[in-house]
């Protein structure tokens, strides 16, 4: 599946809940989600781990719905490599984020 195909399948499934709830609550569950990733990635088994990353993705298509934005074109920057010196692996002295 694709980025595209992805964000509107959750907007499909969740998106009038989601949007009842509003942008502020979606950060709060996006939070949510990356807290249960990282403890997944220090504690749990490969299920786990792939589980509360399908969900942190899902929460964050369901903020880039709410706001209008397309999750293939907030990736886009990343395209041709390091969007700060444009190389693939990352040649920048400083690490970016």
């Amino acid at each position: 599946m694709h980025l595209r195909e992805f964000q509107d399948q959750i907007d499909a499934i969740y998106g009038e809940r989601d949007a009842a709830r509003g942008i502020s609550a979606t950060v709060a569950w996006v939070a949510e989600e990356v807290g249960e990733l990282a403890q997944a990635v220090r504690k749990g088994s490969p299920q786990r781990q792939a589980h509360e990353l399908g969900d942190a993705l899902a929460w964050l298509a369901s903020l880039a719905n709410q706001l209008g934005l397309s999750l293939d074109d907030a990736v886009s920057r990343f395209s041709h490599g390091c969007p700060h010196c444009e190389s693939s692996p990352c040649r920048c002295v400083q690490a970016h984020a």
